[in-house]
């Protein structure tokens, strides 16, 4: 099966204890069923060509589209700060060649979900659905629980956005080996061989505790 683009937005707003992001309940049914997820899906032909509009183009709508049919949330796609691009490996069933997109959300919005594809949804501090994962609350895929890593790092919405407007987004070709993910930089990366000394940029998928080594992260 041919590899498919796809775009996720990822919406932020300041709460009462800090960074607080939105996330959404998938069903049973279909790509990430059962998990916790941000608000995405595939690019569609009414987002665009990508070789007449370019990538970023296509991919900013695609994002805000599925904000609004999935969580009735209206996002500018101007306003999207580009955060990450995710390769799944090469063994996976369907391939979703992903961008990640920041973007803030107005603390009083009205979040909408169906009720069907998508079962609920919470506003949530990035470290405390890291802690219900480990707590085995709720299923993450490894791009979420990245993003959230990541967003945990930042006190509030500004300073989140800030960190990814002044870096190129995080790119992720994703290589599986017992018990973690690797990733480009890592010295175990092109062999395969995790035991390979040397720097570190690997998410290590522990049943009870999953936690990301990087040299320098």
């Amino acid at each position: 099966m041919a590899d498919e683009e796809a775009a996720t937005v990822v919406p932020l707003r300041d709460g009462a204890g800090g960074l607080e992001v939105l996330m959404l309940h998938r069903s049973s049914r279909g790509a990430f069923g059962g998990m916790w997820v941000f608000p995405g899906g595939r690019v569609d032909p009414a987002d665009g060509d990508p070789a007449v509009d370019g990538e970023d183009a296509v991919a900013r709508r695609a994002a805000a589209r599925e904000a609004l049919e999935e969580a009735a949330l209206v996002v500018d796609p101007s306003v999207l700060v580009p955060f990450a691009h995710w390769t799944p490996p090469r063994e996976a069933p369907r391939r979703y060649l992903t961008w990640f997109y920041l973007a803030p959300a107005d603390a009083a919005v009205e979040i909408v979900v169906d009720g069907g594809e998508i079962h609920d949804h919470d506003w949530v501090e990035p470290v405390e659905m890291m802690r219900r994962r480990d707590a085995g609350e709720v299923e993450l895929a490894p791009p979420t629980w990245m993003t959230l890593w990541r967003l945990s790092q930042s006190s509030d919405v500004a300073a989140a956005l800030a960190e990814a407007a002044g870096r190129e987004p995080e790119r992720f070709t994703t290589r599986v080996a017992p018990g973690m993910m690797l990733w480009p930089g890592d010295a175990g990366y092109e062999s395969g061989d995790p035991a390979r000394p040397g720097p570190r940029r690997r998410l290590i998928v522990d049943p009870d505790r999953w936690r990301y080594e990087g040299t320098g992260g």
